[in-house]
């Protein structure tokens, strides 16, 4: 099973992506193949086909890559076969030679083995004379700007959607996890279930590197895209309300765990218990309230209305026996009150 997942993605590509690496690929074939005769347009196909990728920033790397190492195999190999010839075991020694040269320049792993690939198929397909070597050449930049024209021409690809998506599951997830730990505040609890209530709670970082992530691959995505303009301000406001939720993540959890560490049945008499647990569920509230969400909501566990819960830090004036406990909740929610009324900045 462990070998099926890893030959598998956690999710399909776009449609759409195959059907743009398969319209390069073609063209490049049809277009290479009119203008060099005689050989069949391997190098071109195949620069398409790597080029199309899903941002054009990568696109544009990936021709790079491509053609640098294209430019490297095709020297290599027709120099070793000017030097010794056609031989069988030329192309051994050729693909030792252009893996070495490339780990002596500190290539990347993808223009390395494109060196050694390169010489490889020089050597297969034809006689590596000066001449079929900078056709090759030619014909690989030609396949690769193909393939950047494709991907600009077909729907160039804008990842925010899917940021948009991540940045809700975290809000979600944040705010189900504060509800979470007023109700434990107000009901009694087991070790077993203040212990699933921590697990709980950690289950939250998961979601906030998740949105990272998305939010990454959408800034990637605008990156040289000529749709992107209208999409940063967009973006930024994603980060931005990522960078608000990022030290609340950080404080749920302390608070979570103090309450997991410190908790007793008799602080459900604590006069201040109560009021934290509602200001917990307000601070969801107002989590909630600040996603800007593309599918619809659930259903929430508190205050549905569309006006900010939060407006003044909570103060306790009498001591309490629990004072440690109850006093790092309330400098915790004193921090998630600061974080969700001042505005948000992006980095």
């Amino acid at each position: 099973m462990s070998m099926t997942a890893s030959l598998r993605a956690p999710r399909r590509a776009p449609l759409l992506q195959v059907a743009k690496s398969a319209v390069a690929t073609a063209a490049a074939w049809l277009i290479a193949g009119f203008l060099f005769h005689g050989v069949p347009p391997v190098f071109a196909a195949i620069a398409a086909l790597l080029v199309v990728q899903p941002s054009l920033n990568q696109s544009l790397t990936r021709a790079i890559e491509r053609s640098v190492g294209v430019i490297a195999g095709v020297l290599i190999a027709s120099a070793l076969s000017l030097l010794l010839g056609s031989a069988t075991w030329v192309i051994l020694v050729t693909t030792f030679v252009s893996l070495l040269l490339a780990w002596a320049l500190r290539m990347t792993p993808g223009t390395a083995n494109q060196v050694a690939i390169s010489a490889i198929l020089v050597l297969a397909l034809g006689t590596a004379t000066p001449s079929y070597a900078f056709d090759r050449v030619l014909e690989t930049l030609i396949g690769a700007l193909i393939g950047i024209v494709v991907n600009v021409a077909i729907v160039p690809p804008v990842a925010v959607a899917p940021a948009h998506r991540a940045v809700d599951e975290l809000g979600d997830a944040l705010a189900d996890a504060l509800d979470r730990l007023a109700d434990a505040l107000t009901t009694p609890q087991s070790a077993a279930e203040l212990a699933q209530l921590l697990d709980d709670a950690r289950a939250v970082r998961p979601e906030l590197e998740a949105a990272e992530a998305a939010i990454a691959a959408g800034a990637e995505s605008l990156t040289l895209n000529p749709r992107g303009r209208r999409h940063r301000d967009e973006l930024d406001a994603l980060e931005a309300l990522l960078e608000r939720f990022r030290p609340i993540v950080t404080q749920m959890i302390g608070m979570t765990r103090a309450c997991s560490e410190r908790y007793d049945p008799s602080i459900l008499a604590e006069p201040a218990v109560p009021a934290i647990a509602e200001q917990l569920r307000r601070a969801a509230h107002d989590v909630r309230l600040q996603l800007t969400r593309v599918e619809p909501a659930p259903a929430e566990a508190s205050l549905p209305d569309d006006t900010a819960a939060l407006t003044t830090p909570l103060a306790i004036a009498r001591p309490s026996t629990h004072w440690i406990l109850i006093g790092s909740l309330l400098e915790d929610l004193r921090r998630i009150h600061a974080t969700l009324t001042e505005p948000a900045t992006a980095r």
